[in-house]
């Protein structure tokens, strides 16, 4: 358990940087623009590792049960996965899809981590997901204040619906079947198709 908390602190607290404007600005004073981005890189991959290393010991350990979710919420989860790849596929340029949903990844990052709270009842589940959920809300929070963040949905109110749009849902929907049915059994070990 204290792995996968200190993996958490230091990803999500790394993550947290940005949302704090004069603290990132110091901090590439003084380590310059390439040193801040090796510094950040560097905590998140080893927060990363630590986060799944310690989710897989407390699995391994055997679940700490808060409660028992329902069976019906698996096939929901299953369900609120599928925009989530669609999401990640909008990338940063202009497009449609990015002109009404303005942070694709962050809103992806609270479905992902919503689905999975709906779907797991365990500390571990909790803890993880948990922490993920409460960052993307902030993260989105702080992101809506910044002024160039203002301008730039300014920027993008008459975006007509295109071909990137087009790339993105078919890319999203092809990505989410090989996740379902392949990847998430062999990396994460858990079908979600119950087969």
């Amino acid at each position: 358990m204290l792995l996968l908390i200190l993996g958490l602190v230091l990803f999500l607290g790394m993550h947290a940087v940005t949302m704090k404007r004069d603290l990132r600005a110091q901090l590439i004073e003084r380590f310059g623009a390439g040193g801040y981005r090796g510094l950040y890189s560097a905590v998140s991959i080893l927060g990363f590792l630590l986060l799944i290393y310690g989710y897989g010991l407390q699995r391994a350990a055997g679940y700490t049960v808060v409660w028992e979710p329902p069976v019906w919420t698996r096939h929901l989860a299953l369900l609120l996965n599928l925009p989530i790849f669609i999401l990640l596929a909008v990338g940063r340029r202009p497009s449609w899809l990015l002109s009404r949903v303005k942070h694709p990844m962050l809103l992806a990052v609270k479905i992902w981590a919503t689905a999975h709270l709906l779907a797991n009842g365990d500390l571990g589940s909790l803890l993880l997901f948990g922490g993920f959920l409460a960052w993307a809300v902030m993260a989105r929070i702080s992101v809506k204040r910044r002024p160039e963040e203002i301008a730039r949905a300014a920027a993008m109110t008459n975006v007509a619906f295109g071909r990137r749009d087009v790339i993105a849902i078919v890319a999203g929907l092809v990505l989410y079947v090989v996740f379902a049915l392949w990847l998430h059994p062999l990396l994460i070990g858990v079908s979600v198709t119950g087969r």
